[in-house]
């Protein structure tokens, strides 16, 4: 009887940022396809581009 994990390929997921099709094992820029794909993230992060929406309440201009 053999083993059905060693004849398998690898598995891939897609990159959150581009989409390229990626191996999860030995990558070091998980989850992310590479390095620049991974800085790429952190800049639009900094800059606040996700966000989530919210209802503004009727104290909010008090803060």
């Amino acid at each position: 009887m053999t083993d059905s994990n060693t004849n398998t390929a690898p598995k891939t997921y897609p990159c959150p940022r581009c989409g390229t099709q990626t191996a999860w094992q030995d990558n070091k820029y998980k989850p992310f396809c590479s390095g620049r794909c991974k800085l790429i993230d952190l800049g639009a992060w900094a800059n606040e581009d996700y966000t989530l929406p919210a209802e503004t309440t009727p104290f909010s201009d008090e803060l």
